[in-house]
C-alpha cells in the first residue's frame, strides 16, 4: 500500500472525530485536574481505589453466583458457588478494612511487575535480531526495578503507592486526550 492509499485511509477513518477534538482536550484537562487532585492525597486516592477494586469484586460476586444459580445441574455448580462466595467476601473485607487490601493489593502489584518484567526481559532477549528489541528488554527492567522496589517498601509505602499510580495514570491519559485532540484540531 503506498503512502498516498495510507494517508487517505487515516483521514477517512478519524474524519468523523475530526470536529470532537475538543471534547478529547475537555476529558483530558479533567484527567489532569483530577490525577493532580489524587497527588494531593496519596492516602484518599488509593483508599478510593481500594474501595473501587472491593465493589466490583461484589458486582462480580453477584454476577457469579447469578450464573452459578442459572446452571444449577452443571457438576462444577458447587465449586462455582464457593469460587463467587469468596470473591464476594474478598470484596466485603476491602470494604471492612481497606488499608488491609491496600497492603495486599501492593504486594500483588509488585508481584504481578516483577513477574511481567521478567517475561518481557525474555521476549527482548529473544527478539535480539529484529529491530526495537532493547525496547523491549529496557521496559522489562523497568518492570522489574519497580517491582522490587514496591517491595523493599512494603508494607509502608501500601497507604500511598497505589494513590500514586493512579494519579500517575490520570495526569498520563490526561495529557494523552490533550494532545490527541490537538493534533484532531491541527489536522482539520
Amino acid at each position: 500500500m503506498s503512502t498516498t492509499q495510507s494517508d487517505s485511509g487515516f483521514t477517512a477513518m478519524f474524519a468523523g472525530i475530526r470536529s470532537h477534538w475538543g471534547w478529547f482536550v475537555g476529558l483530558g484537562i479533567v484527567l489532569v485536574v483530577v490525577g493532580v487532585l489524587a497527588f494531593g492525597n496519596l492516602l484518599a486516592a488509593t483508599l478510593a481505589s481500594v474501595v473501587f477494586v472491593g465493589a466490583m469484586m461484589i458486582v462480580g460476586a453477584i454476577a457469579q453466583i447469578v450464573h452459578a444459580l442459572r446452571v444449577r445441574g452443571w457438576r462444577e455448580f458447587f465449586l462455582w458457588l464457593l469460587g463467587a462466595i469468596l470473591y464476594g467476601v474478598a470484596g466485603i473485607i476491602t470494604f471492612a478494612n481497606p488499608a488491609l487490601a491496600a497492603v495486599t493489593l501492593t504486594l500483588v502489584l509488585a508481584v504481578a511487575l516483577i513477574a511481567s518484567g521478567i517475561m518481557r526481559l525474555v521476549s527482548g532477549i529473544r527478539l535480539h535480531p529484529v529491530s526495537g528489541w532493547g525496547w523491549v528488554v529496557a521496559s522489562g527492567i523497568v518492570s522489574v526495578i519497580a517491582g522490587v522496589i514496591f517491595i523493599l517498601g512494603w508494607p509502608v509505602n501500601s497507604l500511598w503507592l497505589l494513590g500514586m499510580v493512579l494519579a500517575i495514570d490520570l495526569i498520563f491519559q490526561g495529557v494523552s486526550a490533550i494532545a490527541f485532540g490537538v493534533a484532531l484540531k491541527a489536522t482539520a
